[in-house]
C-alpha cells in the first residue's frame, strides 16, 4: 500500500489561528512531502471552532492533504460511557469531510489517540472500552473506524486486543531508555528498536511509526512539572529516517513528532499561534531547517531510494549553551538527564557533486565530501559561533554562518532547546 507521513498538530496551541493560518500551514506541509495532519484534539470547547477553520481553510485548496483526529485521552473525560459524546461530536461533525483519511483494505475513517490505556468508558476492560468507543464513533458517522492508537501498554498484548486495528509507537523516535547510569558506548549513537515489538505482536494490522527531531520540556511543579530531555544529539532526526527507510516494508505510516509542539521543543514548523508558556525556550529558535530536512528523507521513505540531490545545502543546529552552565535567573532546576548531551553542532550537507566542507572556529577543519548527504559535527566552546562553507572547485557554493547564535557560557535560564540555521 501507498506509504504516507503525517505531522503531530496541536489544536491547543491554535487559539488565535485564523483560517489564513491554516491555509499557511498546510501549504507549507505539502511543499514539504507531508500529507496531512494528525490533529491533536484537547478538552477545550474552543478547539472544535479552530477544527472547523482548519477544513475551511483546506477546502480552499486543491493540494490532497488529509487530517485524521487524534484524540489526548491524557486530556479527555473517558470514565463514564456518556464520556463518549466528546468524541463522537468531533466524528459526526467531521468524519464525512472529504480531508478526513481513510485507510485500510476497506476503508475507514482514521482514528488515533495519545494515551488511552487508562480509559475504560465505564466498560470492564481495555478491548471492551475501545471496541464500545469504535462502534458509537462508527454510529455516528455511518461507516467503520480505523483504529490505531499509541497506547502505553505493553506491546504484547496486542494480540489480544480485536479492538485494535494498529498501533502507533510514540516514544520510538526518541532514546527514552538512557539514563544517568548509561555507558558512554550506549549514549553515542543509541539504538532505537522499540518499533520492533510492536510490529510483531500487530500480526500484520497497521504499524505507524514515530520520527521526531529533538525533545526539551521544561516546565516547574507550579506549572505541568515536566523537566526533561531525551539525547536527540547523533544527529537523530537523520538517523531516525536512514533507519525508517531501511524498514518501510514494515511500516504503513510515519508520523512526525511534530509540527509545533511548542512545549516539548520538537516543533519542525513555524513558530506561531499560543504557545504553552514555552517562549523562554522556543522564541528565537527557528526549527524550519528540520523542515528542509524532512523533505528529502520523507521523499526517500515513500519512493524507497535516495534522490539525487540537486540543490548544494548544508544545516546545522546547536543547543545555545554548554550543558554544564549554570542558569542565573532559572526557578526552575537543570533539567532531568541534561548530562546526556554534548556541546557540539551537528551537521549534514547535501553535495550535488564531490564538495569540500569547512568548519571554521578557533582553528577550521576541512573534510571532503561526496555527493549526496553527509552527517558532520564539530565541538563547542564558549563564545564559539557557526560558521560552514562548502566549496568546490574553489568556489562557495553554500554557507551557513547565523549571526543570531553564540555558544553562550552564562545563561540567564536554562535551555535545552536547538538553535537551528540552513544555508
Amino acid at each position: 500500500m501507498k506509504k504516507y507521513v503525517f505531522a503531530h498538530f496541536m489544536v491547543g496551541n491554535t487559539f488565535p489561528y485564523t483560517q489564513q493560518d491554516w491555509l499557511e500551514d498546510i501549504t507549507l506541509a505539502y511543499e514539504h512531502n507531508i500529507d496531512g495532519f494528525a490533529l491533536n484534539i484537547g478538552n477545550e470547547a474552543w478547539q472544535l471552532d479552530r477544527i472547523s477553520d482548519c477544513f475551511a481553510a483546506a477546502s480552499k485548496t486543491k493540494v490532497p492533504f488529509w487530517f485524521f483526529f487524534s484524540f489526548d485521552m491524557s486530556s479527555l473525560p473517558s470514565t463514564t460511557a456518556e464520556d463518549i459524546q466528546f468524541m463522537c461530536r468531533y466524528v459526526k461533525r467531521f468524519g464525512k469531510n472529504e480531508r478526513m483519511f481513510r485507510y485500510g483494505h476497506v476503508p475507514g475513517l482514521f482514528v488515533s489517540t495519545f494515551a488511552g490505556e487508562q480509559s475504560l468508558f465505564g466498560q470492564p476492560t481495555l478491548d471492551d472500552a475501545w471496541n464500545f468507543v469504535k462502534d458509537r464513533l462508527a454510529s455516528a458517522v455511518q461507516c467503520s473506524i480505523h483504529y490505531v492508537p499509541s497506547l502505553f501498554i505493553d506491546p504484547a498484548l496486542y494480540s489480544g486486543m480485536t479492538s485494535l486495528d494498529g498501533a502507533f509507537n510514540w516514544n520510538g523516535s526518541w532514546p527514552v531508555h538512557l539514563n544517568s547510569n548509561s555507558t558512554r558506548q550506549e549514549i553515542e549513537c543509541p539504538t532505537l528498536d522499540s518499533d520492533d515489538e510492536h510490529i510483531r505482536n500487530l500480526n500484520g494490522r497497521t504499524f505507524m511509526s514515530a520520527v521526531s527531531p529533538w525533545f526539551f520540556t521544561h516546565y516547574g511543579p507550579e506549572s505541568w512539572n515536566k523537566n526533561w530531555i531525551y539525547r536527540g544529539d547523533d544527529w537523530l532526526f537523520v538517523r531516525r529516517w536512514e533507519q525508517l527507510v531501511t524498514m518501510r516494508d514494515r511500516v504503513n505510516i510515519v508520523q512526525i513528532i511534530s509540527w509545533n509542539d511548542y512545549g516539548e521543543s520538537h516543533y519542525i514548523g513555524p513558530i506561531k499561534g499560543a504557545q504553552p508558556n514555552s517562549q523562554s525556550w522556543v522564541d528565537g529558535y527557528p526549527h524550519i531547517a528540520f523542515l528542509k530536512i524532512a523533505k528529502y528523507f520523507i521523499r526517500t521513505f515513500k519512493e524507497g531510494r535516495y534522490p539525487p540531490v540537486y540543490e548544494d545545502q548544508i544545516f546545522a543546529w546547536a543547543r545555545p549553551h554548554p550543558k554544564n552552565a549554570i542558569a542565573s535567573n532559572d526557578r526552575v532546576p537543570k533539567p532531568e538527564h541534561w548530562d546526556l548531551t554534548d556541546d557540539k553542532v551537528w551537521i549534514v550537507v547535501f553535495a550535488k557533486s564531490a564538495a569540500t566542507v569547512s568548519m571554521h572556529g578557533r582553528s577550521t577543519f576541512e573534510v571532503d565530501v561526496r555527493a549526496g548527504f553527509t552527517k558532520l559535527c564539530q565541538a563547542l566552546k564558549p563564545k564559539d559561533g557557526i560558521d560552514i562553507t562548502m566549496e568546490r572547485n574553489g568556489a562557495v557554493v553554500a554557507k551557513c554562518s547565523p549571526l543570531k547564535f553564540t555558544f553562550e557560557p552564562r545563561p540567564s535560564m536554562y535551555n535545552f532547546n536547538v538553535f537551528t540555521a540552513c544555508s
